[in-house]
C-alpha cells in the first residue's frame, strides 16, 4: 500500500451519517443479497501467500478457479514482460455498467507482504464468490494489479488502456489496500461521496466498525489510477498512526494481522459490493444531482 510511503499524522475520525438517505438506504441494504464464506477459507487463503510476486499471481489465479471464475471469465492483462500480468475476473452482470474491484498482489522485498498487500488481493476471489450466488445488474470486475509499489504501474496501465466508452462504464472503482491491522478504516478524503455515504450507511447496518484514517500525506494507491480519468473511487484500508511503520518493513508478517478484524473487514466489503449492486445511482441527493 501506499507507495511512496512517508511519516505522517494520521487522525481517525468517524463516518456521518446521513440521515436524508437513511430510510431508501436501509431498504437497499435489506435487499442486498450475498454469501459468505466461512472463516476459515478466509484464513487459509491468507495465510497461503508467496513471497514472490510471480507466484502470488498464480496462487491468486488458482483461488479464483476454486471460486468459480474461470474460462473466458478469467484472464491475464500484460504490463511488462518483466513483470507478473494483471489478473483480471470478471463476473458478467445484466447491463455492462462496471463496479470495479481492485487490490495490487505484489509487495516490496522488506518483510513478507501479507499486510501490503495480500491482505487485500487474496480477498478477490473470495467476493467473487460471495457475489456470483445471484444475478447481478452491474457487471463486476475483479482485478488483482500488478507492480504498485513501483508507482502503480499495473493500475496506470489498466486504466491507461481503456476507451472514453469504456471509462464512462465503470460507475465506481473499489480499491482494497493494506487491510486487518485493526478495524476497516476508509480514505474519505480521496473518495466519491456517494461511494464514503453507502459505506458508512451499509456499515450501520450491519453493525461492523469503519472509520475514517486519511493518509494524503503518507503515499498513494491504485485507486487514484481512476480519479485522473474522474472515475468515482475509494480505498479501504487499515493503516493508523501507529500502525503504519509495519508497512515496507521486515514487520509485514501473518502475525500483524488481527484475525477478527480481517474477517470483519471481508464481511462488510462482501456486504458493501452486494448494496452498491442495488443502492448505485439511487441515493444522490438533490444538491449532488443538481452538480452532475
Amino acid at each position: 500500500m501506499l507507495s511512496g510511503i512517508l511519516k505522517s499524522r494520521l487522525v481517525p475520525r468517524p463516518l456521518r451519517i446521513v440521515l436524508l438517505l437513511g430510510l431508501l438506504t436501509a431498504c437497499a441494504a435489506a435487499q442486498a443479497q450475498f454469501r459468505v464464506l466461512d472463516r476459515q477459507v478466509i484464513e487459509a487463503r491468507l495465510e497461503g501467500f508467496s513471497r514472490k510476486n510471480d507466484k502470488r499471481e498464480a496462487i491468486l489465479k488458482q483461488m479464483f478457479v476454486q471460486s468459480g471464475c474461470k474460462d473466458d471469465k478469467l484472464s491475464e492483462e500484460t504490463v511488462s514482460t518483466k513483470l507478473p500480468p494483471n489478473l483480471i475476473c470478471v463476473l458478467p452482470g445484466e447491463t455492462d455498467e462496471i463496479i470495479l474491484v481492485g487490490a495490487h498482489s505484489d509487495h516490496v522485498e522488506a518483510g513478507d507482504g501479507v499486510v501490503d498487500n495480500w491482505s487485500g488481493a487474496s480477498l478477490l476471489p473470495s467476493l467473487y464468490y460471495s457475489l456470483s450466488a445471484v444475478s447481478r445488474r452491474h457487471t463486476f470486475v475483479f482485478v488483482g494489479f500488478t507492480a504498485e509499489e513501483k508507482g502503480m504501474l499495473g493500475s496506470d496501465f489498466y486504466a491507461g488502456r481503456l476507451s472514453p466508452e469504456q471509462r464512462a462504464r465503470i460507475k465506481a472503482m473499489i480499491n482494497m489496500d493494506t487491510l486487518g491491522l485493526g478495524p476497516t478504516e476508509v480514505w474519505a478524503t480521496h473518495a466519491d461521496r456517494s461511494l464514503l455515504n453507502a459505506l458508512d450507511n451499509l456499515a450501520h447496518a450491519m453493525k461492523l466498525p469503519v472509520s475514517v484514517m486519511n493518509v494524503d500525506q503518507v503515499g498513494s494507491s491504485d485507486s487514484e489510477s481512476f480519479a485522473k480519468y474522474k472515475i468515482p473511487r475509494i480505498t479501504i484500508h487499515s493503516v493508523t498512526q501507529e500502525t503504519w511503520p509495519i508497512l515496507h518493513s521486515t514487520k509485514d508478517k501473518l502475525d500483524e494481522i488481527k484475525m477478527d478484524d480481517y474477517y470483519a473487514s471481508y464481511r462488510l466489503m462482501a456486504g458493501y459490493l452486494a448494496f452498491l449492486d442495488t443502492d448505485l445511482g439511487q441515493t444522490a441527493t438533490p444538491q449532488e444531482k443538481s452538480s452532475h
